[in-house]
């Protein structure tokens, strides 16, 4: 487990490169602000199967995951937030092991430990497991799922504003929504 500064409750977001995680990592950012947690972001990479199968730790794949790792946490950062975000102390970590796992063990008692709601297959979920039930089921922490908003609420909340100017109701969201037949 991660110190804390002064052992206090914080607010840890699990990552990866995914709509899901990118909602996730902007609402826990919003959270830590407003509630004035220091915010820890991770991402967990599993081992491939051969490399854990065959016992080839020292042979470079682990820093080369931590390093992929830490480009993603930054490039998810700028997207989001356009770096690092402002009054927020932020801690990034990148890990090798399984990310469920990795989340639950870095998540205290009086943490928030916030993922993202991802949308996939069964055939998906048998390959790999949902991170998002397996720290449901064991995490101690107060658990926070942030599903990504559907296409039509953005599509909604983009055009349908009462005192947009005039050339909103011809933007090319309107335009996309006519051509996906949505009503007007």
């Amino acid at each position: 487990m991660i110190a804390r500064p002064e052992g206090g409750p914080r607010i840890v977001v699990g990552v990866d490169d995914s709509a899901g995680a990118r909602c996730a990592l902007s609402w826990a950012i919003g959270a830590a602000r407003l509630r004035r947690l220091p915010l820890l972001v991770a991402h967990a990479a599993p081992l491939p199967p051969h490399v854990s199968a065959a016992g080839q730790l020292g042979c470079g794949i682990t820093e080369a995951l931590r390093g992929s790792g830490a480009e993603l946490i930054a490039r998810l950062l700028t997207e989001v937030s356009g770096g690092p975000p402002d009054g927020v102390e932020l801690t990034a970590l990148a890990l090798v092991g399984e990310p469920g796992a990795t989340l639950v063990r870095l998540a205290g008692d009086d943490d928030i430990l916030v993922v993202g709601h991802g949308t996939r297959g069964a055939f998906s979920r048998l390959l790999r497991p949902s991170v998002r039930l397996h720290c449901a089921r064991r995490a101690r922490a107060t658990l926070v799922c942030v599903q990504q908003p559907a296409f039509d609420t953005l599509l909604e909340g983009l055009t349908s504003r009462g005192d947009a100017p005039e050339h909103v109701s011809d933007s090319r969201f309107r335009r996309l929504g006519r051509r996906l037949r949505l009503p007007p």
